[in-house]
């Protein structure tokens, strides 16, 4: 289920090859990025204090996020997320597309 908002959510893309995609998103106050579902695991850094909102389908949850803070998910993930804060909120969402691309050499 989707939020009943008309503002969207901006995206940019950052990166997007066969590895990873980067994607900025940038919420005005009361922004949504609309149903959507995740195919692939990602994850979340926060560039600001924000208040998240986010409906899963089935509950609407809010959860206070701090500049830096970090998150993951799995891929399968369906929601849409408001920011519920005045003042807008952005983060970098990094999507994994080949998990065996981000092991690293010694140096």
């Amino acid at each position: 289920m989707a939020f009943a908002c008309t503002t969207p959510a901006i995206p940019t893309i950052q990166r997007d090859d066969a590895d990873i995609r980067i994607t900025r998103w940038d919420f005005a106050p009361g922004a949504v990025t609309g149903w959507h579902s995740h195919g692939l695991p990602y994850f979340i850094i926060m560039l600001t204090d924000s208040t998240m909102r986010v409906d899963d389908g089935q509950t609407v949850t809010e959860h206070a996020r701090k500049t830096g803070e970090s998150y993951s998910r799995a891929a399968g993930i369906a929601h849409d997320v408001m920011n519920a804060s005045s003042t807008p909120m952005a983060f970098v969402e990094i999507e994994v597309k080949r998990p065996e691309a981000l092991a690293f050499g010694n140096g």
